[in-house]
């Protein structure tokens, strides 16, 4: 670094000014120096005139006074840098002389060093002022004759650096654990603090149901792959029901009417459900390399009704009906055959008592049952199918459990579904189905009641093959939910007891429900059409029939319709069997069979669905019903004419999930049925009702 120029002292300035007057030249002094000798023959100095003597004087002084004044100077070194070690520059260093008390200034090089130099001996400070920083002011620096002291100078920022929030710490995406099953859910709480009852990451305790178990397939029991499941379900139901109900004919009431007696009635039917399960498999989107399973059934079944003739072909079983009943609902193995696709795309086969929905809602077949089924997917799962075939076992008449009896019933049903058709968000599937139902001989239900063939027109066992085809779609188109079905049935009736003959079948059913959803509430429309026969006597059937249907459609289990078996007068025949909505003139649904020299049906259905809280839900629903065609009840009750009309039903229910899971579901409702003038014309004019509750534990 340079300092600044040294103030030239008066010395210096004298000895330039001799330097430029030039050398003595002898022509202004002719006279000749004469060498002398003296006393002992040496010769004699000649002082020189004082004109001459006085510059070399004046010069020698000067050297040597010089020569003293620069061994008694110093120089002062240091370093300028901020709080961080970092080098300030350019910056102005000023050394302040406290004798003198002049400044002298100097600019930092690029590292920050500076130096004065030339430095009288004696007190000073430096002082530095920099733009964002606190002035700098060192102590008293004592420079010695000579001397080459060091200063290290660190600024201060005049105000602290302003730097944003360190990030919050990042969990690790990946944190290495001994056991991957044994992972626990995160001590986090979904509501906030104080409200009880409503968290389920809390500690695992002996009953809950987050708690990580080996019965319930959250860890292997066998290897790191070999997984165990223990599932109990109690469902009971409590139904206090009004229904058209036949009068038993008896010697304690003779004045019962000879069609319908009192129809009040309550039923409780609790039914514990116990499935035992081991499979070898991975993870949950993989498909399952083998299973077995097995599911016992208990069912409790206890009846009170008014009149007698109802639960038991004889009046002297009296009115109630209680019995239990011990069934194998399940017991199937199931293996995965081949991979397809690196997807995780595969074919599986099924076989044993195992249950099965062809289609969406259940319209067609949806039982437990023994078959043989193989299913798979392709195209990372946006196509699935199944292909299954049944050999139907025999139901028991109350609870309608398994029998281990073969009914001599075979079914056949291939189905395709495809995701993201024409819209995402929209599944189509279309299907064929088969059945043989052969009657070799009369088959009486657990109460003596004549099941197959219908006690009806002509009596005689007779066999029914009938064909189905169909297509149908579920999902959304933007913001409408769509979920639809249309069947067309066909096949032969070697002897229908209502027509008398061998007819040929020819009937259709569909079904479209739309609906708009809004935040917390959905509003839906429901059309229902199955097929009725206009002429039951020629050799077309045209009446539609399922195999063993149970929808959910027009409310579902809430609707009456739906809910309640309703009897025809006048016959051993239901107008409508339980947990069905078609007119099929059956024994029943379970054990009889397909009759389709039927009325069909016409429903028209408005739903509201809300969702009151994460614990409540809230079922309302109103249909409209009518039959499609009425001559086969007026050949079959022997009326001239019935009006199509059949009556209003009208229902609302509650779905209750207290621990906001589905290990404790209660649900309540009632529903009202309101005759119109073709139900007065066939059964009653009274208004029909059934308040009911169903508590379903699992575990």
């Amino acid at each position: 670094m340079r300092s600044g120029p040294v103030s030239d002292s008066p010395t210096a300035t004298a000895s330039r000014s001799v330097n430029r007057s030039g050398p003595l030249r002898s022509v202004d002094r002719p006279e000749a120096v004469v060498p002398s000798t003296g006393l002992l023959g040496r010769p004699l100095v000649t002082c020189l005139p004082a004109p001459r003597i006085l510059p070399l004087v004046l010069v020698a002084w000067l050297v040597v006074g010089a020569t003293a004044d620069a061994q008694t100077r110093g120089t002062l070194r240091g370093r300028v840098t901020d709080d961080i070690g970092a080098p300030q520059t350019p910056a102005t260093v000023t050394l302040v002389s406290l004798d003198t008390e002049v400044e002298r200034p100097a600019v930092t090089e690029e590292d920050g060093t500076f130096v004065f130099g030339g430095l009288r001996p004696g007190p000073y400070v430096v002082r530095v002022e920099e733009a964002g920083f606190l002035p700098y002011v060192s102590d008293t620096i004592t420079l010695e004759p000579g001397g080459t002291p060091s200063v290290a100078i660190v600024l201060q920022l005049s105000t602290p650096p302003t730097f944003p929030p360190p990030p919050p710490e990042r969990q690790p995406d990946y944190i290495p654990v001994p056991n991957r099953w044994k992972l626990r859910y995160p001590a986090t709480s979904r509501y906030p603090a104080g409200i009880e009852g409503q968290d389920p990451f809390v500690d695992p305790g002996t009953v809950n149901p987050y708690r990580q178990s080996p019965l319930k397939g959250d860890v292997p029991v066998i290897g790191d792959d070999i997984f165990f499941v223990l599932k109990t379900i109690v469902e009971t139901p409590f139904e206090y029901r009004k229904v058209p109900t036949i009068g038993g004919v008896s010697t304690d009431r003779p004045d019962t009417e000879a069609f319908f007696g009192e129809g009040e009635q309550w039923a409780t039917l609790p039914t514990v459900l116990a499935s035992v399960e081991l499979f070898k498999g991975d993870t949950s989107f993989k498909p399952r390399d083998w299973a077995i399973r097995v599911t016992p059934a208990i069912n409790l079944n206890y009846n009170v009704f008014r009149e007698r003739n109802n639960l038991n072909a004889s009046p002297e079983e009296g009115v109630t009906r209680r019995r239990g009943d011990i069934a194998l609902e399940e017991a199937f193995g199931e293996i995965k055959l081949f991979d397809v696709s690196s997807n995780y795309d595969f074919v599986s086969v099924r076989a044993g008592i195992q249950p099965f929905t062809s289609d969406f809602r259940g319209f067609l077949f949806r039982d437990i049952n023994l078959g043989v089924r193989t299913f798979g997917n392709w195209g990372s799962n946006r196509n699935q199918w199944n292909v299954a075939y049944f050999d139907q076992l025999e139901k028991e008449t109350n609870s309608e459990l398994n029998i281990l009896e073969r009914r001599e019933q075979k079914v056949f049903i291939a189905n395709w579904y495809r995701q993201d058709m024409f819209v995402p968000g929209y599944t189509v599937t279309a299907s064929f189905h088969w059945s043989r139902d052969e009657n070799p001989k009369l088959f009486f239900d657990e109460n003596g009641f004549l099941a197959r063939p219908s006690p009806i027109g002509v009596v005689a066992p007779h066999d029914v093959e009938s064909f189905y085809a169909g297509f149908g779609g579920d999902g959304h188109w933007g913001r409408l939910n769509i979920s639809h079905q249309f069947y067309q049935a066909w096949g032969r009736d070697d002897l229908n007891g209502i027509a008398g003959q061998e007819v040929d079948i020819n009937a259709q059913f569909a079904a479209v429900e739309a609906s708009v959803d809004k935040d917390w509430w959905r509003l839906k429309g429901t059309l229902v059409w199955a097929s009725g026969d206009d002429d039951p006597l020629d050799e077309e059937a045209r009446g539609f029939d399922s195999i063993f249907d149970n929808p959910n459609i027009i409310g579902g289990p809430f609707s009456f319709w739906n809910r309640e078996g309703l009897r025809l007068s006048q016959t051993f025949v239901g107008l409508v069997g339980r947990e069905s909505i078609l007119p099929s003139l059956r024994t029943s649904k379970a054990e009889g069979q397909a009759n389709f020299v039927n009325p069909g049906v016409l429903i028209y259905n408005l739903g509201w669905d809300a969702i009151w809280t994460q614990k409540l839900r809230s079922f309302a629903n109103v249909s409209y019903l009518q039959f499609d065609k009425t001559e086969v009840l007026q050949i079959l009750l022997f009326q001239s004419e019935i009006d199509k009309a059949i009556g209003i039903d009208t229902s609302i229910g509650f779905e209750y999930r207290p621990w906001l899971n589905d290990n404790v579901i209660i649900q309540t409702g009632v529903s009202v049925f309101t005759p119109s003038q073709g139900f007065e014309n066939i059964l009653t004019s009274d208004t029909l009702y059934t308040p009911f509750a169903v508590l379903t534990l699992t575990y």
